[in-house]
């Protein structure tokens, strides 16, 4: 294989993670408890926890589709195919249902289980002076929240499938680099940007991407 191809596949792999990780986590639960954190807490330790929860499950996901890959190319084509399918079909049925009011819904609903978590993390708060002095527990629970949210999660299984069967750096860098975006945009100030950007808007655009990936990968994959 040249070079060419290997920078072409690599270029593949990640703009296709990017995209897929984006429009999947665009103004979900976890975006919004990002954002909430990031306003009663540090936006530094709220980004650090969240992001470093994101690398973690980027990295598990991609090793388990690259270990997947041993399967035969034509059934990773086709499960592939039929899942992304699966996604695309449901996120166009999820934005076309979709109230103009979703990001007010999920930013309650996301408060709402942050309220229930921390009233929790109160009655069990008894001793955690010597764990607060080695690492900030806004950063702990930012990290514990993010990958319980995103366990199992659509934006998690797609990047299983590019990782069976796309460059593995590719889709490690771009997944990455699309969490880290969705996460910036929380920790900035989620709940402005999401009113600003229509939620609904970008779930239909990324049904349709889906769509697209799903019909690319079935009619033109190489072998």
């Amino acid at each position: 294989m040249t070079s060419s191809n290997l920078d072409a596949g690599f270029l593949h792999g990640f703009v296709e993670s990017f995209l897929v990780v984006f429009v999947s986590e665009f103004g979900d639960n976890t975006f919004f408890i990002s954002a909430i954190l990031a306003m009663k807490h540090s936006r530094w330790h709220v980004l650090m926890g969240s992001l470093a929860s994101l690398f973690v499950m980027n990295f598990m996901s991609v090793l388990v589709g690259y270990a997947a890959s041993i399967i035969p190319k034509v059934c990773v084509t086709y499960v592939s195919s039929i899942l992304f399918l699966v996604f695309g079909l449901k996120m166009i049925q999820e934005g076309w249902r979709m109230s103009a009011d979703k990001a007010e819904e999920e930013y309650e609903e996301a408060q709402e289980h942050l309220q229930k978590t921390e009233a929790k993390e109160k009655s069990k708060a008894t001793s955690r002076n010597q764990t607060s002095n080695m690492l900030s527990q806004v950063v702990i629970q930012c990290f514990t929240l993010t990958f319980l949210a995103e366990w199992g999660d659509r934006s998690q299984v797609a990047t299983v499938i590019l990782g069976a069967k796309e460059n593995i750096l590719g889709v490690l860098l771009g997944s990455l680099a699309g969490n880290a975006l969705c996460t910036c945009l929380a920790v900035i100030g989620g709940k402005l940007i999401a009113e600003k950007i229509s939620i609904r808007t970008v779930t239909l655009v990324g049904g349709v991407l889906f769509l697209y990936f799903a019909a690319s990968t079935f009619y033109l994959d190489d072998d």
